[in-house]
């Protein structure tokens, strides 16, 4: 989980300013998909440093939910 994690870290650029997250026509708010996000992976690793061992299906639903995200991102051309 924590190898999925640092991967989104890297792939998506969450300090992305404003101004570019909010320029032009969108197709789908960047700003607050980075928002929930960025929540999710420090939920997430919180729980791991907590000693919590996630299961099969939270891991995919993280890797599915990033995925989405990241292809709103590439349709907005902020990646």
């Amino acid at each position: 989980m924590q190898d999925l994690i640092n991967q989104i870290r890297s792939a998506i650029p969450f300090d992305t300013p404003e101004s570019v997250l909010c320029a032009g026509t969108c197709h789908g708010c960047s700003k607050k998909l980075l928002e929930f996000l960025s929540r999710e992976l420090d939920d997430w690793e919180s729980q791991l440093q907590s000693g919590e061992i996630p299961t099969l299906g939270e891991i995919d639903r993280l890797a599915k939910t990033s995925k989405k995200i990241y292809r709103v991102l590439q349709k907005n051309r902020l990646v």
